[in-house]
């Protein structure tokens, strides 16, 4: 249930995403974070997520996936504290820059002293990911309020709902021919046999 009478606009949760990034931004330790996704980078196997992306390579699009994964989580922060609701603060991401929403979250310890230190939660949860069941499109409450927040998407990472499916797609017929099916989740490899 949202605790809030009404729904913030996109251009409230902007102006307070904006603050609650520039308070990530100024703690000491959240530089040590950015880093460690962009070093670490080899822990970012995923088969449908930045391969969306195309001629993707995580050593060339890691900096900004996480500027933008760093900007998402400050708008869903920000929904949050305006409204109460984990729910509602589970926006819509476009699929390269939810996973590496993902990638920052890993880095927990170090998020947890960020946190306690700022007064604001990284909140991100897959299972409401899946109740809210919304993908990010163009145009929707997230652009909006990204776009108000930090200017323009950039097209190559913020890919459209009906695009990334059909992207998707495409990745299925490629990762079946060596046995890779069911998006990544079941795989006829025997690896004994080989």
């Amino acid at each position: 249930m949202t605790t809030a009478t009404a729904l913030p606009t996109p251009a409230d949760v902007a102006a307070r995403a904006r603050e609650i990034h520039s308070a990530w931004q100024a703690d000491a330790e959240m530089q040590t974070v950015l880093d460690g996704c962009a070093k670490y980078n080899s822990e970012w196997d995923d088969f449908y997520g930045g391969p969306l992306i195309s001629t993707y390579s995580v050593a060339r699009d890691a900096q900004h996936l996480i500027g933008d994964a760093l900007r998402v989580m400050a708008l869903k922060t920000a929904m949050y504290e305006m409204t109460g609701d984990e729910l509602l603060a589970e926006l819509p991401v476009p699929v390269p820059v939810d996973v590496t929403c993902h990638a920052l979250c890993a880095q927990f310890t170090v998020l947890s002293r960020v946190q306690q230190r700022t007064g604001h939660l990284f909140v991100h949860s897959t299972v409401n990911e899946h109740v809210n069941a919304t993908p990010w499109d163009t145009g929707d409450f997230t652009h909006q309020a990204y776009e108000a927040a930090f200017g323009p998407v950039d097209e190559r990472y913020w890919i459209p709902a009906a695009e990334a499916e059909r992207r998707r797609q495409v990745l299925d017929t490629a990762y079946a021919t060596i046995g890779i099916t069911d998006r990544g989740m079941t795989s006829a490899i025997d690896y004994a046999a080989a």
